[in-house]
C-alpha cells in the first residue's frame, strides 16, 4: 500500500529554517505531482508548494522567496526547505502525492511545525 511519511518538522524561533522531507512507498514521486499542503488552528487546509512530475514549481504567495520544494529521484522523496520562518508557519504539514494516472491522492500523517516569535 501507499504510505508517505514526513519527517523535519520541530520548533524554531522566528528567522529560523527547517527541512522537511517526505518519504514513499509503493509510489514514485517522479512519476506523480508531490506538494506540500498546510494547516493551521482554525484555518483551511492550503497548499503550499508542488512540484510536477516534469519539475515544475508552484508556491504559495505567502511562502515565496522563502520556502523550496525539490524532489530527489534516487531517494524518492520530496523536500521542502523553509528559511525565514515566521509565526504564521505554525501548523501542521502534510506531504501530498496526486497520480494522475488514476486520479488517486495520498496523504502523509503529517508534521507540526511550531515558529515562537
Amino acid at each position: 500500500q501507499v504510505r508517505l511519511v514526513e519527517s523535519g518538522g520541530g520548533l524554531v524561533q522566528a528567522g529560523g529554517s527547517l527541512r522537511l522531507s517526505c518519504a514513499a512507498s509503493r509510489i514514485i514521486f517522479s512519476t506523480v505531482t508531490g506538494g506540500w499542503f498546510r494547516q493551521a488552528p482554525g484555518k483551511q487546509r492550503e497548499l503550499v508548494a508542488r512540484i510536477t512530475s516534469g519539475g515544475s514549481t508552484n508556491y504559495a504567495d505567502s511562502v515565496k522567496g522563502r520556502f523550496t520544494i525539490s524532489r530527489d529521484n534516487a531517494k524518492n522523496t520530496v523536500n521542502l526547505q523553509m528559511n525565514n520562518l515566521k509565526p504564521d508557519d505554525t501548523a501542521v504539514y502534510y506531504c501530498n502525492a496526486f497520480d494522475t494516472a488514476y486520479s488517486l491522492n495520498y496523504w502523509g500523517q503529517g508534521t507540526q511545525v511550531t515558529v515562537s516569535s
